[in-house]
């Protein structure tokens, strides 16, 4: 019991010193272009700099407390080895790709989301066959996927990577490293990320459509589907604060605002004012043409219809005139929640119940502080669902299809 209560307290000390670090250099970042010596990149160096010295992190975390035993087996600084620069590439490719998309956050944390809630994190959101089948049908077609983005971002780190290192970094641990240097860079917080993450052979299709939150679920649908993967309610609330970056399509919004629950008409809960709003941001006929969807808010997953636009709102873009706000990564998702302005009726649903509510209220209250602490601990353990280690699945040299057979 004493050993749990150290390791939990080393565990806090080193988020805190993250949290920290990021929260002193976000106002910095939301308004700086990223270079490779821009603020953007230094407080992830200065981090690992101190993380990685003899003993100190590099030992605590191959004995982080888990209750995955297979997690147990990853390791900070897996590549120390056989690929040493690995983690500076993916952070300095991450920074010149935020320079020119600065999107980027929000799509690689939606696929992020995607890839673990589905079997755990080990990269079967990005093939386009399964285990060499082409007719087995993958996660890419299952209709909450099908608005993902970023594939071509991965696609780029891990040419890089092998071109430095053939077929050592696994897709997994690419795209696990790529979301956290891109919340950095999004003025998010940092947190560290154990490696040696391997990757899957196989897609999961009926997975995927089924084991996705979608943006109609009620608070009781949204906390069962995140229970499912050991987050507690205070995690999930955390969790779905990466709604704080990146655009909700308005194929999300209009069913909300026009046929709520097949009724014909809004769902009565939103303001007048803010239906009145978002109708002039979505109007009908933005529904009618389908194109390649913005950076999709992260956390949503898609409903029954396969339609999407490229219009939508941000919860920034709704509370900017109102609010004081620095970087995405404040508190301007919850005061959304907390004046009835949730876009998303799974959002919204957050304070219908009262525990969930508590922590809204909490996490809008003091600038984002303790919401950044709490999504920087829930991330970390996201990143560690069912992952794969050892001698399970392989390393895909490329990303999209499974290594041939021998």
């Amino acid at each position: 019991m004493l050993f749990e209560t150290k390791v939990w307290l080393v565990l806090s000390v080193a988020v805190v010193l993250a949290v920290r670090i990021s929260l002193t250099n976000r106002r910095l970042q939301a308004d700086t272009k990223p270079s490779l010596s821009s603020s953007g990149v230094e407080p992830l160096v200065a981090f690992v700099s101190l993380a990685s010295g003899d003993g100190g992190l590099d030992d605590f975390f191959s004995e982080t407390a888990t209750t995955d035993m297979t997690a147990q087996n990853l390791e900070y600084d897996f590549y120390r080895d056989t690929c040493p620069r690995a983690e500076k590439i993916v952070r300095t490719k991450m920074a010149w790709i935020y320079g020119q998309h600065r999107d980027v956050s929000a799509q690689l944390l939606r696929l992020f989301f995607h890839d673990c809630f589905i079997e755990g994190c080990d990269a079967s959101v990005l093939l386009d066959d399964s285990n060499g089948n082409q007719n087995h049908a993958i996660e890419k077609q299952a209709i909450p996927n099908r608005s993902l983005k970023g594939f071509d971002k991965i696609d780029e780190i891990k040419e890089r990577l092998e071109n430095e290192c053939p077929r050592v970094v696994s897709c997994a641990d690419v795209l696990a490293l790529a979301t956290r240097d891109a919340i950095v860079l999004a003025g998010g917080p940092f947190y560290p990320i154990l490696t040696g993450r391997r990757d899957s052979t196989s897609s999961f299709f009926n997975e995927a459509m089924t084991g996705i939150p979608r943006p109609d679920d009620n608070i009781n649908q949204t906390l069962h589907h995140f229970s499912l993967r050991g987050f507690d309610e205070r995690e999930t609330v955390a969790l779905l604060g990466g709604h704080n970056i990146g655009k909700i399509g308005c194929e999300f919004i209009m069913s909300r605002i026009n046929n709520f629950k097949g009724t014909g008409q809004p769902d009565p809960t939103i303001p007048p004012e803010f239906v009145t709003e978002m109708r002039l941001n979505c109007d009908d006929d933005s529904n009618q043409a389908t194109s390649t969807a913005a950076a999709a808010s992260p956390f949503v997953s898609r409903g029954l219809r396969e339609k999407f636009t490229s219009q939508g709102m941000s919860y920034y873009q709704q509370l900017s005139s109102s609010f004081s706000t620095g970087a995405g990564f404040d508190s301007h998702y919850y005061q959304s929640l907390l004046r009835g302005r949730g876009l998303l009726f799974a959002d919204q649903q957050l304070m219908a119940n009262k525990r969930t509510a508590r922590v809204v209220t909490a996490y809008a209250s003091d600038g984002g502080s303790a919401f950044r602490m709490d999504f920087a601990r829930a991330m970390m353990k996201m990143s560690v669902l069912n992952v794969l280690t050892g001698s399970q699945g392989e390393v895909r040299f490329d990303c999209s299809l499974p290594t041939p057979s021998s």
